[in-house]
């Protein structure tokens, strides 16, 4: 690997590169339009809750949906849909994803293991092996959109995915804190270096809205989200609260039936982007 290495293979012309990486292929009995991941720089900013409310927000408007769940090591799409039975095969070459009640495909390594508590204790090699298998040899079909959602940070299994799978988009999830802003502007760095377009930020845990008086309470102080987004010269899709009960019908596994209205003007700015409306 050179020393001025941008990690963006397509652009470089170096042929024997030790970190060069072909773009995965979808298996023969699968397509799909749009590939979208759901990145942070920062755990524990709502990522995984906002791939789920992307994908079932999409799935009621029609559209043909699948999450992968990248966070190999920190899976939690399953739980939030209630799917707890393992994924399984068809003998040779192709693993069936899971199918929500309401009709979204989802795979995760957390259906691999045999009890559900069981750690995935691997090297980032090993787990990006996976994230990548996963893209190709899950029998997807055909999708409309695919949602992938990632670990946080930039390690190894962040760069592969980068590099192997064609991504037609990110949207970066932050919250106000200026610390979580500094830690995503490098996830935000990452994507630039390789030239993976950025759809644009979310602001997750922006307010709370006082069940009374409907009056905006911002737990963390004023949102600095304009100036951040300036900086970094992206654009801003939305800003969500944190809202009273949604975490109980996520643990229960209920999340297809959390009402999110907050989230809709964001979906719509989504699809603009994707599919040039």
């Amino acid at each position: 690997m050179s020393e001025s290495c941008n990690h963006n293979c397509e652009s470089c012309g170096v042929k024997e590169c030790s970190s060069r990486i072909e773009k995965a292929k979808l298996n023969e009995e699968s397509s799909i339009k749009h590939t979208i991941a759901i990145v942070s720089g920062k755990g524990g900013v709502g990522k995984s809750f906002i791939t789920s409310l992307l994908a079932t927000k999409l799935n009621k408007l029609g559209k043909n949906v699948g999450i992968l769940d990248g966070d190999i090591t920190g899976p939690s799409i399953p739980q939030s849909f209630n799917i707890h039975a393992p994924a399984y095969g068809n003998g040779v070459n192709l693993i069936y994803p899971a199918i929500s009640h309401d009709g979204i495909k989802i795979i995760s390594s957390n259906m691999l293991v045999n009890n559900e508590d069981d750690p995935i204790i691997w090297r980032g090699g090993l787990a990006s092996t996976l994230l990548t298998q996963f893209y190709k040899d899950v029998l997807w079909e055909d999708l409309d959109f695919l949602l992938i959602d990632m670990p946080p940070g930039t390690s190894d299994i962040n760069l592969t995915t980068f590099q192997s799978i064609p991504l037609n988009g990110i949207i970066v999830i932050s919250t106000p804190q200026d610390l979580v802003s500094l830690i995503v502007s490098k996830a935000i760095n990452m994507a630039k270096m390789m030239n993976i377009p950025i759809l644009g930020v979310i602001e997750n845990m922006s307010y709370v809205t006082c069940p009374n008086c409907d009056e905006k309470i911002y737990l963390y102080g004023e949102s600095k989200l304009e100036d951040f987004a300036k900086k970094q010269g992206i654009d801003i899709l939305g800003r969500l609260p944190l809202k009273a009960g949604t975490s109980v019908e996520v643990d229960s596994g209920k999340f297809e039936s959390i009402n999110f209205d907050e989230f809709d003007e964001i979906l719509n700015k989504i699809l603009d982007k994707v599919e040039g409306k």
